[in-house]
């Protein structure tokens, strides 16, 4: 079968439903999009990770990009789940923003063997927008892609979305109907049966690139709000301030599968709190953030801070919803929490992924948790934390990379610099919904020619858990 169709074809990409796509067959490769740790150009990826292959946890095929420090980061599609009822359509076409060239590079991975680069969109058509940093790339059922952008083109923050013909991959301008722009912007999700889509906020792309500043936090060159829009109108709707510290710099959206789902969950990176976004009353137009969970900053000695927060660095769900998955990228932690009831979240399983205080790092904790040995897997030493996570549609394999955004890497995790990137994964019990690390899968980005690499975001060929939303 296919894997752009799901047990009823309709003939366009993904799936019907996500009951459908759980239903899919096993994924078997990955694209991973990976900056290079020297300076090298960067690379996207295929990866082979079916364990009955001949090249499992091997590169079978890559894209090195014509340009030095692009920083490739995030990817879309140019079709997806949202297009399944247009048989014209197929899910052929990696879009690749660049955070620090402002440039979009265009992936034909028709044949995931043998991908390729098919077209680049240079940043003077963005610049001649007034945008720059684009970062989440969504496709949209009217054959449109957007992906937002955090600043303006000389890199002040600003938060708009750019819209790209799927056709054609050029731009066609920018979304807001009504012109109206956000302060700061990073990550969206929306959810056309609900009428509504939220944004994040990450910070000043000229400070990010710098590397992270406490002080800029106290200076408003971060964010700590989220904004609502009318999906259909397009029009700016409500933005809700966080509560500090908890809701400081909140990256990561994610809306339940289910389309007709009114929730919605934040994950906040300094402040380490999760928020569920939610109508105010049934039916309403109005939003407001509960509180639904916080990982408490450990009190810490050999560290650049008395106190290390989790920096939760991405959230994903699983595909029936059941399951909210958190990486805590300086604590090493992978949270995982039962979300059945969107109103009484509670943790079920926890797995230690690198990070800043194991048992071989500098860092001690000073108030009484047991020490957290360091991993190896098949003999090498994971660095860096638990970053970016791509869940198989099933729920029974969970994959995990180690980079976050290479010069911020580089300030918290030098030796993972050094090292490369790793992708490791874990396996969940279906019953219990329990993790466990897989200690017979590595890929170790560190010893692919042309690097070291920092591998950081990955997509399946036919769809996954965090870029297919339905109509």
């Amino acid at each position: 079968m296919s894997p752009n169709c799901g047990l009823k074809c309709h003939g366009g990409p993904g799936y019907a439903s996500p009951a459908d796509a759980i239903k899919g067959p096993r994924e078997e490769v990955l694209f991973v999009t990976a900056p290079n740790a020297a300076d090298g150009p960067d690379a996207i990826f295929t990866v082979d990770v079916n364990p009955e292959s001949d090249t499992f946890c091997q590169v079978i095929s890559r894209v090195d990009v014509p340009h030095i420090g692009d920083e490739v980061h995030h990817t879309g599609w140019n079709a997806c789940s949202s297009c399944h009822d247009k048989p014209t359509e197929k899910r052929s076409h990696l879009i690749v923003p660049c955070l620090n060239s402002d440039r979009i590079y265009i992936i034909n991975v028709e044949n995931e063997r043998k991908i390729y680069l098919e077209h680049t969109i240079e940043p003077s058509k963005l610049h001649s927008l007034n945008l720059s940093f684009p970062h989440t790339s969504h496709c949209l059922a009217d054959g449109n892609i957007m992906i937002s952008t955090l600043g303006e083109a000389n890199g002040t923050p600003s938060g708009n979305f750019l819209l790209l013909d799927g056709k054609t991959f050029e731009p066609k301008g920018t979304w807001p109907a009504d012109e109206k722009t956000v302060p700061f912007n990073y990550d969206f999700w929306y959810q056309p049966r609900r009428n509504v889509m939220i944004s994040t906020e990450w910070g000043s792309p000229n400070h990010i690139k710098k590397g992270f500043n406490p002080a800029h936090v106290g200076e408003g060159l971060y964010g700590n709000s989220v904004h609502i829009f009318e999906w259909d109108s397009k029009k700016y709707l409500q933005t809700i301030d966080l509560p500090q510290p908890l809701g400081a710099l909140p990256l990561e959206v994610r809306f339940l599968h289910e389309p007709t789902s009114e929730h919605a969950f934040v994950g906040c990176a300094l402040g380490s709190g999760i928020f569920r976004i939610h109508p105010v009353e049934e039916n309403s137009t109005t939003h407001a953030a509960t509180l639904v969970a916080f990982i408490p900053s450990k009190k810490v000695s050999g560290w650049a801070l008395p106190e290390m927060p989790a920096l939760i660095t991405d959230i994903l769900i699983s595909m029936d919803d059941r399951f909210l998955y958190v990486s805590c990228w300086l604590h090493g932690d992978i949270r995982q929490y039962d979300i059945s009831d969107p109103l009484k979240v509670k943790l079920n399983s926890q797995v230690y992924i690198g990070g800043s205080v194991h048992t071989e790092s500098n860092v001690k904790v000073l108030e009484g948790e047991k020490p957290i040995e360091a991993l190896y897997v098949k003999g090498r030493k994971i660095e860096g934390g638990p970053q970016m996570l791509q869940l198989s549609l099933d729920g029974k394999r969970l994959y995990v990379t180690t980079s976050l955004y290479k010069k911020w890497d580089d300030q918290f995790y030098p030796e993972h610099v050094k090292s490369g990137a790793t992708m490791v994964q874990v396996n969940i019990d279906p019953e219990s919904g329990k993790m466990e690390i897989n200690r017979d899968f590595l890929i170790d980005f560190g010893k692919i020619e042309g690097g070291p690499y920092l591998a950081h975001e990955m997509r399946y060929p036919g769809g996954d858990c965090t870029s297919d939303i339905w109509i």
